[in-house]
């Protein structure tokens, strides 16, 4: 993927970088954000690092649920890190800029990463309903190479994206501030400094959101109306429970996360102040990837017990 540089007109200056406000304008108003950013970030990283360790380690947990999960972190661990380490430099120190090619670098990155999380959890919710409405057919409809397919078909979709998106926003001029009113390089605050029509980019980002959203969910969806379906016509109470038990950490990353990238991606940029799209930001770029190793350690009984076997080798071996 090309990047053209940005262009020039006879009255402005072309933008050659971009200063990235956060939430003030000053590094001590940004002690706050900094600490937060920090906090949320380490356990991100060690939470999701020892979960990859583990399902990886753990000869109980290789099958297809906990492969897709694996991925599922790692991805969490990816775009968590293309935001929150750049972030939380320009919190305390002076060095709010970014430059031309970063900043497109950093948006590529971050939507082909959250763009490749709608698809892996669409990839578990097809899982789910496999496991649960098909069982005899399991082994063969979910085996290991089809699991990779979904997995590297998901980065695919995500890559087409991540480029598209790319390549619109970054051919457009800019001139004259170069201020993103934001903690990085996202969409709508980079059209809001474009000085020219944003009108199709602005067209192209609902309808690429929308397309890949709608189709996900409605995926998601179908599958959990099947699986209840089945669940309801199960006449043991604990097999009812247990498979709820299962699907019920899903379907709670499957909210959280359609529910804030649909508000800043599935409606038009005139619904929505800066204000609030930097707060939705922090949810869904910093907070969900840590919430998602929540939901899915605490809640899952073979995690723990993976984790417990992990920790006891580690302590045989010191």
């Amino acid at each position: 993927m090309s990047l053209a540089e940005p262009g020039r007109d006879a009255n402005h200056t072309a933008v050659t970088e971009f200063i990235l406000l956060g939430f003030g304008r000053g590094p001590g108003l940004q002690v706050v954000p900094f600490v937060m950013f920090l906090l949320i970030y380490i356990i991100t990283v060690l939470g999701n690092t020892i979960l990859v360790l583990t399902i990886t380690a753990d000869c109980h947990l290789q099958t297809p649920m906990y492969f897709l999960l694996m991925n599922l972190s790692l991805l969490d661990l990816c775009y968590s890190s293309v935001i929150a380490p750049r972030a939380t430099v320009s919190f305390l120190t002076d060095t709010k800029a970014i430059s031309y090619r970063g900043c497109a670098t950093q948006f590529f990155f971050f939507a082909l990463f959250v763009s490749t999380e709608a698809f892996i959890l669409t990839a578990m919710a097809y899982d789910r309903y496999t496991a649960i409405c098909n069982p005899l057919l399991y082994p063969t409809t979910m085996s290991k190479p089809v699991c990779i397919q979904l997995v590297v078909g998901s980065y695919l979709c995500g890559s087409v994206n991540a480029m598209v998106q790319t390549s619109f926003t970054f051919t457009l001029r800019f001139c004259g501030s170069n201020e993103i009113d934001h903690f990085f390089c996202d969409v709508p605050p980079l059209l809001n400094l474009s000085c020219t029509d944003t009108y199709i980019n602005q067209m192209v980002l609902f309808a690429l959101s929308g397309v890949i959203i709608v189709s996900t969910a409605l995926i998601i969806l179908v599958s959990y109306a099947y699986i209840i379906s089945a669940v309801l016509q199960t006449r043991c109470a604990g097999g009812r429970h247990k498979t709820f038990s299962t699907c019920t950490s899903h379907i709670v990353a499957v909210s959280l996360f359609y529910g804030t990238v649909s508000f800043m991606y599935a409606q038009p940029s005139s619904l929505s102040s800066p204000d609030q799209s930097k707060v939705v930001s922090v949810f869904y770029t910093l907070v969900i990837p840590m919430l998602n190793l929540f939901i899915y350690s605490l809640r899952n009984k073979d995690v723990k017990e993976a984790l417990r076997r992990t920790i006891g080798c580690i302590m045989v071996l010191k």
